[in-house]
């Protein structure tokens, strides 16, 4: 693979989200803003971060084959693979025991918490 060949697997970013069907229309209108013509890996999995194993084995694979520099990390209301702890307060602990995982992992990589309302609000996550 010559060095144009390799430029071309490159993105800036993993975005990891749930699932749920009812965020498809919101992480589609943030994700054009978001990255405009910037290419992008993306993940949903039932939960967002809960399974953190699964999420660190994906961006580890996105950061070795893309060279990612990003990663968001999005939870959201109403998930029903958080079933009773379904709270915000939940979600952030999460989210932020999740960046610093990760950060742990991938020094180099910016780590970007947000949690989405079903309305297609993002809201930022921080301590």
């Amino acid at each position: 693979m010559n060095k144009h060949e390799k430029n071309l697997h490159n993105c800036q970013a993993i975005v990891i989200t749930c699932m749920d069907f009812r965020l498809r229309k919101g992480i589609r209108k943030w994700t054009i803003e978001k990255f405009k013509n910037k290419t992008f890996d993306r993940v949903a999995i039932a939960g967002g971060v809960k399974n953190l194993p699964f999420i660190l084995d994906q961006i580890e694979l996105s950061f070795k084959l893309h060279h990612i520099s990003e990663a968001y990390l999005i939870n959201h209301e109403d998930c029903g693979a958080y079933g009773d702890e379904n709270t915000f307060k939940k979600h952030k602990e999460d989210l932020l025991f999740a960046k610093q995982i990760i950060k742990q992992k991938f020094p180099a990589l910016k780590i970007y918490t947000l949690f989405q309302k079903l309305d297609g609000k993002f809201i930022k996550v921080n301590k």
